[in-house]
């Protein structure tokens, strides 16, 4: 196991595996994914940082690379769970894009978020070596090329055209801080 690796095991253990809403965030500490579990928190983000039964992964529509935290909203009750993830999602999506690909019906603006649970999953070291334009740049250049590349040659799901264009508009962000 390397020392990478070590430090996102613990910091994962650290995180609720209560059910509710979750949220990878990116090296800049904004949301890119908004996800929900009704079997654990810690146990669904794990599958994602893992690429175990991630379709999200999979489909090239995030690079684990990118994801440095991971915000989670605890919840008691499964009834709780979708008009929270749904209210989480608009309200990120509506400030950059998400990587989701599915566009959820807008959440009610009256759900109140409980409090949230920051875990950051790189070492601090690690994560400002990649938020160099130098390397980050070029990464996501490659991941935008994989997701493309996965449209043409497997499925060319409406979705998966809209995680494009999401990465896209990050990209350029990347793009204009590489200048």
């Amino acid at each position: 196991m390397t020392q990478a690796q070590g430090f996102r095991g613990k910091a994962l253990s650290a995180l609720t595996n209560q059910i509710g809403v979750y949220a990878l965030c990116d090296l800049d500490q904004q949301p890119i994914y908004v996800g929900q579990s009704v079997d654990g928190i810690r146990t669904r983000v794990r599958r994602h940082l893992t690429s175990a039964r991630s379709d999200v992964i999979a489909n090239r529509q995030i690079d684990v690379w990118e994801i440095a935290f991971v915000w989670a909203w605890p919840v008691y009750t499964k009834a709780q769970v979708e008009p929270l993830e749904r209210s989480i999602f608009a309200h990120y999506d509506a400030e950059l894009p998400l990587m989701n690909g599915k566009a959820m019906v807008p959440g009610d603006d009256t759900i109140i978020w409980p409090d949230k649970q920051v875990v950051q999953v790189i070492e601090e070291d690690e994560r400002q070596s990649r938020l160099t334009p130098s390397s980050r740049l070029p990464r996501q250049i490659k991941q935008y090329d994989l997701l493309v590349d996965y449209i043409l040659t497997v499925k060319g799901a409406p979705h998966l055209k809209r995680s494009l264009d999401a990465h896209f508009e990050r990209m350029v962000r990347y793009h204009q801080r590489f200048l």
